[in-house]
């Protein structure tokens, strides 16, 4: 029978792929929610814009930002809760039939764990998480713009670690905020992914209005042409029925993994 890493891997399609994760959050109470997709969308815009030069698998890459925070608890202040989501969701992400390469990349997302061997896309996965997390509004404080946000990630948040991407990163931010959207707002990439963000009231009108009214004009802007905006097609169905019931077949038959007794 085919595992869900298997099954998950094997779709290559970013918004199917999301469309996946949600339903199985739902079936599993895995933490899934609209910032784990945003810092996602900033992954997959930071691999196309650096292509080739990154030497990493963009389909495993993508995958382990959508579920490397599968066992984080919402808004937690507990110390151990905060220091152990890591490593816990990467021991349940083994019971789903991930590699080892690729469960230690998901727990390399902070440095709470000390691996002694540490994946190099799990830098990727830090710097997404540490920039995206600064540009959104928190409970205690008011997003960050670009700019504080970078600073801050460089010289406070990461400056006692050694990250093979950060110089790659900072380039991508900077050229990224550069570029003004041509729909009258004037908006940088990262501005109007905040903007979307902050609209959209659940998962499932952050990923629509992300395939419909974002990708298009990110990938004309800035990702050398990777996917022409010819490719999008408008009328695309998300979250129909068929759709729907496709994904719950397949989860049913990995019921008992994804529903593992991990006590």
């Amino acid at each position: 029978m085919e595992t869900f890493a298997e099954y998950i891997l094997k779709e290559k399609d970013l918004i199917e792929k999301m469309e996946i994760i949600y339903y199985c959050s739902e079936r599993t109470g895995i933490y899934f929610n609209k910032s784990v997709i945003f810092k996602t969308e900033i992954a997959r815009m930071f691999m196309n814009y650096k292509g080739k030069e990154l030497k990493v698998d963009k389909n495993l890459v993508l995958t382990a930002c959508l579920l490397c925070n599968c066992k984080k608890v919402e808004c937690s202040r507990d110390k151990d809760e905060i220091h152990s989501f890591a490593k816990n969701g990467a021991n349940y992400l083994r019971i789903l039939g991930f590699s080892k390469k690729f469960c230690r990349i998901c727990e390399g997302i902070n440095r709470y764990s000390n691996l002694e061997t540490r994946e190099k896309e799990s830098d990727i996965l830090e710097l997404v998480d540490q920039f995206g997390g600064m540009l959104l509004d928190r409970p205690e404080r008011k997003g960050f713009d670009v700019e504080d946000a970078l600073v801050l990630m460089q010289y406070r948040n990461l400056k006692d670690y050694e990250n093979i991407y950060i110089n790659e990163f900072i380039d991508f931010v900077n050229e990224t905020k550069k570029i003004e959207l041509e729909d009258r707002t004037g908006m940088n990439p990262f501005i109007k992914l905040v903007q979307i963000y902050n609209e959209s009231p659940d998962i499932k009108e952050f990923i629509k209005r992300i395939e419909m009214e974002y990708n298009d004009k990110i990938e004309e802007k800035m990702l050398k042409g990777e996917r022409k905006s010819s490719e999008i097609n408008p009328n695309r169905a998300l979250f129909t029925k068929e759709t729907t019931k496709k994904i719950l077949d397949c989860l049913y038959e990995n019921d008992k993994l994804l529903n593992v007794n991990e006590e």
